[in-house]
């Protein structure tokens, strides 16, 4: 009798992640070979994926409608990660093809690290840093001013899922009086964590710190524009961590400049990796006295070991799920799907 050939399904992980892909490897052993593609742009995939059954993405490249027309075999796209704004759901869905991401992967590493980019903007860590290296002077208060008191000081947190209530949480602790804005919000979720739900322009007005934790949309792309910032007081804090789009980096880097806020960090992108033409890379990277309060990270608030690792196995485990038959748990396009 002759034996049929079975074809051992492809898994592919478009991009950021470099080979060997050990942890995804020992998670569908038995079921796909696992390869990294380390694509630094969309256009990198063109003809690289017509046999692929599935795909982990990370964030530098985008599964357009042109990139899935190519995908003859593929049954999900597996954000690795939170946010899928850079994955086609509609035309996925329209192909018969899952779309997932990994929604409670990073929460502690995420809320830590607005926390601290706020602690180190009001407290002029970096800002003293740069400024007093190499001079020496002023040794003294004047390399910082102004700080205001964290305890008592506001904090709006804009988002209100897994996130932004753990920031909301921190915050608390640290004796902040803490609102959000969230349309969209589970009933009873303010209540839960004793946050007060106010109006996006109110929470802008009045708030020393504004930390943004939403998913990008349509709704949310530039929610944070020249108009927005304009809103807020001359002392304040805009912390951004969630998505990189949800911000008019452009119109930030003109409020820093002209003093319009007093600080921002910022982990994320509205195009990544960075490039030195953007305005608000520009401002960050002069070397002028005194230094504006801008802290940049290149997109790490994700991560820890710990995180890196939950995030990566679990993205691997949604698509064992589809690729062995069953359904997915955290499907993102299930209104699409035919």
């Amino acid at each position: 009798m002759l034996m049929q050939h079975v074809r051992m399904k492809r898994v592919v992980i478009t991009d950021y992640l470099e080979p060997p892909a050990k942890i995804e490897s020992k998670v569908l052993a038995g079921v796909a070979e696992v390869e990294c593609l380390l694509a630094k742009s969309t256009q990198e995939l063109f003809g690289k994926l017509t046999d692929a059954d599935g795909l982990i993405l990370c964030h530098e490249v985008s599964i357009t409608r042109e990139v899935l027309q190519e995908l003859h075999h593929c049954r999900a796209v597996v954000r690795c990660g939170v946010g899928f704004d850079n994955i086609d759901r509609k035309a996925a869905g329209e192909m018969g093809i899952y779309v997932c991401n990994v929604p409670d992967y990073g929460v502690d590493e995420v809320a830590d690290h607005a926390i601290a980019m706020m602690l180190a903007c009001n407290r002029g860590l970096i800002k003293a840093e740069r400024s007093i290296r190499r001079s020496l002077n002023p040794w003294d208060m004047r390399a910082i001013q102004p700080v205001f008191r964290v305890a008592g000081a506001k904090m709006g947190i804009i988002g209100l899922g897994r996130i932004g209530g753990a920031t909301a949480v921190r915050a608390k602790g640290l004796r902040m009086d803490v609102v959000a804005h969230d349309p969209y919000v589970r009933a009873g979720t303010d209540k839960l964590l004793g946050v007060p739900l106010v109006e996006l322009e109110e929470l802008l007005r009045t708030c020393d710190v504004v930390s943004v934790h939403t998913p990008l949309t349509e709704e949310s792309r530039q929610m944070i524009d020249g108009k927005a910032l304009d809103l807020m007081k001359p002392t304040a804090i805009l912390i951004n961590t969630a998505r990189g789009a949800v911000v008019d980096t452009d119109a930030l880097a003109v409020a820093l400049r002209e003093g319009s806020i007093a600080g921002a960090g910022i982990d994320v992108l509205p195009e990544e990796p960075a490039r030195s033409d953007m305005p608000l890379i520009q401002l960050w990277q002069e070397d002028t006295q005194p230094p504006v309060n801008l802290i940049v990270t290149p997109h790490t608030a994700f991560y820890s070991d710990a995180g890196l690792l939950e995030m990566r196995t679990k993205a691997a485990m949604e698509l064992k799920r589809i690729l062995s038959g069953q359904k997915p748990k955290n499907c993102v396009n299930i209104e699409f799907l035919r």
